[in-house]
């Protein structure tokens, strides 16, 4: 997959070659955090019928495409009692699910697209290649600032994440709460790309201000 023009010479009717189309990404980033709380409460709804309890009722974080853009919202989801999910469980049910994917698609991505680079040097480089080519590859940009403390802290800010890109501000002070699950994805793409390439390290993400984003990666050191 790559988001630069197919340029010639290639032939189309090559049934060999592969095109992919760049919205195909963006769409999954829209629609997997739905999806996300949908299994999950389909899950929970057909552990509760088998012991014989209410099914779930819960509100899944959408995106609503607007003629100005998109706007973070809500849509209920309900069965056939109205038991409510714990939101903490949910929200950490929710926040596995899509991490854990986000993580294989890190993962995959790497071995796709570094298998042919140099081996790098130390976890800084790393840390680099993730902020100019993954980043681009991803994203379509590379990550605006970079901090590190030296100690296996670093800091990556983007000010225009893609995600956040067509989302509106306006929805009663809630838009960047409303925003936060849609970071979960993207910090398992960037924990498994770590994974990859040999660096185990916790990623957290958050945001203050549509359409910013700031993640945090922490390196563990390896038990000796």
């Amino acid at each position: 997959m790559s988001f630069e023009p197919v340029m010639p010479p290639y032939n189309s009717t090559d049934p060999t070659a592969r095109f992919l189309s760049s919205s195909i990404l963006d769409f999954l980033l829209i629609e997997v955090v739905p999806m996300a709380y949908r299994v999950t409460n389909e899950l929970e709804a057909a552990a509760a019928v088998e012991n014989g309890g209410g099914a779930a009722l819960t509100t899944i974080p959408t995106i609503t495409t607007t003629g100005t853009g998109a706007g973070a919202g809500g849509a209920a989801t309900a069965g056939s009692g109205s038991r409510k999910l714990d939101e903490d469980e949910e929200r950490d049910a929710v926040f596995h699910r899509l991490e854990s994917l986000g993580y294989r698609v890190g993962q995959g991505l790497v071995e796709r697209f570094a298998r042919d680079r140099p081996r790098f040097n130390d976890t800084l480089d790393v840390i680099k290649f993730i902020c100019k080519d993954l980043w681009t590859l991803v994203f379509r940009k590379q990550v605006d600032n970079l901090k590190t403390n030296h100690r296996g802290v670093y800091v990556l800010t983007d000010n225009a994440f893609r995600p956040f890109s067509r989302m509106s501000a306006e929805a009663g002070g809630q838009a960047v709460l409303r925003a936060q699950p849609f970071l979960w994805f993207p910090c398992g793409i960037v924990r498994g790309a770590l994974a990859a390439m040999g660096i185990n390290a916790s990623v957290q993400a958050e945001s203050t201000e549509l359409p910013g984003a700031v993640f945090q990666i922490k390196t563990i050191p390896v038990k000796s």
